[in-house]
């Protein structure tokens, strides 16, 4: 363009348009750096805030191993091999990049020149020989392969962990790569050789990231695992619970079997009794989650049972009192047996089945009230009762003996509001599956533990796509704008329901936001 017969004015005239094209190109190529520089600030800001969240949930299975060392033990074990491993690993990336820049000189505002680290030469002469790799190469990648193997062998070969490990083999995978034009290249040749130091940097940032997400996904998978344990119903027996405490040779019984959960796991760290500390470590006080009773029957009369259970939450003492039990000693009937049939529990505004008699009193000689809400007869003893809105209830029984004497007795009993219901996802607190599973799936809602039969129907609540925003739905199905968003989601991702609007079917009560559900794409 700048020779053969042009003038001198035409020359001139052509080398300023190369110089001005050579600028823009320049210019272009000073844009791509910078670009890949801020991605590299991004990653590394995530990366400490991934650390501060990794460290809060480590420091939580750390107080629950204390708290309940049966049950978290051997998670909170895993989860400090894991720590250990990926801060290793983590560290060492770190050195990688350290490598890149330990030259560089910062800018006025303390940060890398990304302008200028359009060079690889630190990588290309110190990873590889030709076409091989180096020492530090090959070393580079026994790190990698040590990592992805030692995660996995502390996980085990639990199918729980199997997501986890898939994840691994495909953030880790060191295996060769075919590119573009077909031509299978070594894994560190693809990824590194040959590109700018500033954007082999934002790759060692984004692998350190994925170091954090394992590690995240590790924690969690332990929480999980040992909370789906401790409702499992292998913890569960039956036991009969009677209508009366009390009965004469010849008179029918009456009763229900029920489920209560008698868990191992579940270890007391003090037990009282009626003002006696029961010795735990005596095999014939404590065993399965139980504490065995041996008393003698006092005088005549009622006696209740009081104390508490001690556990440990969270790194807090927390007692669980003994409330509306007792037994009867009788020498004659005179002292009702008055029991609530959902564990001597109350709840606001819905039907409370009770039971009240008195031992030797014909069923039809007997009178209960309540001292608030309403209370009305349902059969041979049996009672509904539905508690307005107050601390505590009173319910009076007063019984005629086959002699005309009138004897009366009274229970106070806590009201209770109704607890906190957890949402679901496929009937289910942490659903998995692929994508497309997600956008047929139906939002509910149920109580844990709770005996009452209700139902629940989700009117209202909000779906959290990750990266991709929220969305408002009302129902319990996706709608269509939710159902684009699932069709982006990548394995891996976590969607959250959250703000779950709940209501009872037939009851005017108002219930609170059932708990955050989750679904996770595989």
């Amino acid at each position: 363009m700048a020779g053969g017969k042009q003038t001198p004015r035409q020359k001139m005239i052509n080398l300023m348009y190369l110089v001005f094209i050579a600028m823009m190109a320049l210019n272009m190529s000073k844009e791509v750096l910078s670009a890949f520089g801020l991605m590299n600030e991004k990653f590394e800001n995530t990366n400490e805030a991934a650390t501060m969240v990794n460290t809060g949930l480590l420091e939580g299975l750390e107080i629950k191993a204390s708290d309940d060392p049966t049950r978290y033990k051997e998670p909170y074990q895993k989860a400090q091999q894991i720590s250990k491993l990926s801060n290793d690993f983590y560290n060492y990336l770190g050195t990688l990049k350290t490598s890149i820049t330990e030259k560089l000189v910062l800018t006025d505002d303390n940060k890398l020149p990304y302008e200028q680290m359009d060079k690889g030469e630190v990588i290309d002469s110190g990873w590889f020989i030709g076409d091989k790799y180096s020492d530090k190469g090959n070393e580079i990648i026994s790190k990698f392969n040590q990592y992805r193997e030692e995660v996995k062998k502390v996980l085990g070969t639990d199918v729980s962990y199997k997501f986890l490990t898939q994840n691994l083999d495909q953030k880790f995978n060191t295996d060769d790569v075919k590119d573009s034009q077909g031509i299978v290249k070594p894994y560190l040749d693809y990824h590194y050789k040959g590109f700018p130091s500033i954007a082999s940097l934002a790759k060692l940032s984004a692998l350190q990231n994925d170091v954090k997400e394992i590690e995240n996904e590790a924690y969690n998978l332990f929480l999980g695992n040992s909370l789906k344990q401790a409702a499992s119903m292998k913890n569960y027996q039956a036991f009969v619970i009677t209508d009366k405490s009390v009965y004469f040779s010849g008179e029918p019984i009456k009763g229900k079997v029920v489920l209560g959960r008698f868990d191992k796991s579940t270890v007391p760290t003090e037990v009282i009794v009626n003002g006696s500390k029961i010795n735990l470590s005596n095999a014939n006080a404590f065993s399965d989650g139980q504490v065995i009773l041996n008393m003698t029957a006092g005088s005549v009369g009622e006696h209740k049972f009081s104390g508490k259970f001690t556990f440990m939450e969270d790194g807090q003492a927390v007692p669980v009192d003994i409330q509306n039990s007792n037994y009867v000693v009788v020498a004659r009937p005179n002292s009702a047996t008055i029991a609530a049939d959902k564990m001597n529990v109350v709840y606001m505004g819905l039907d409370n089945p009770i039971s009240a008699s008195f031992a030797g009193v014909p069923n039809d000689k007997v009178s209960v009230s309540a001292s608030s809400g309403s209370i009305r007869k349902t059969g041979d003893g049996k009672y509904i009762l539905r508690p307005a809105a107050a601390r505590e209830v009173v319910i009076t029984a007063s019984g005629t003996l086959p002699d005309g004497k009138v004897v009366s007795d009274k229970k106070v009993f806590r009201i209770k509001p109704v607890p906190k219901p957890f949402g679901t996802v496929r009937g289910e607190y942490a659903a998995k599956g692929p994508a497309s599973n997600l956008k047929a799936v139906s939002i509910g809602a149920k109580f844990d533990d709770f005996d009452f039969d209700v139902n629940l129907q989700v009117t209202e609540y909000t779906i959290i796509f990750p990266g991709l925003g929220s969305e408002v739905i009302k129902g319990t199905s996706l709608n269509d704008a939710a159902r684009r968003m699932a069709d982006r989601l990548k394995p891996g991702d976590v969607v959250r329901f959250t703000k779950i609007k709940v209501k009872l079917s037939g009851v005017d009560l108002v219930v609170k936001d059932a708990a955050d559900a989750t679904f996770t794409v595989q």
